[in-house]
């Protein structure tokens, strides 16, 4: 599975904010939930339309994001 299967963004719903495809629930907030201790068995009750693959594809965009992140130090 590829998170790009699972993952969309649209201007239009959310500010263009990375979600998860037929639904409002961006990406970061299932990324918050779980750095919260939320479960993935505590996801799926509170939130139906979210699947397994949906919190792991959550995970990879994540990953994928951070890897390609740059960090650059500014002397002043």
């Amino acid at each position: 599975m590829s998170w790009q299967d699972r993952i969309t963004i649209d201007p239009a719903i959310l500010t263009g904010k990375p979600i998860i495809k037929g639904t409002r629930i961006a990406v970061e907030f299932l990324l918050e939930l779980l750095a919260e201790n939320w479960t993935q068995e505590e996801i799926l009750r509170n939130y139906p339309s979210v699947t397994d693959d949906d919190i792991q594809a959550a995970l990879h965009y994540a990953a994928e994001t951070v890897k390609r992140e740059r960090v650059y130090l500014l002397t002043v």
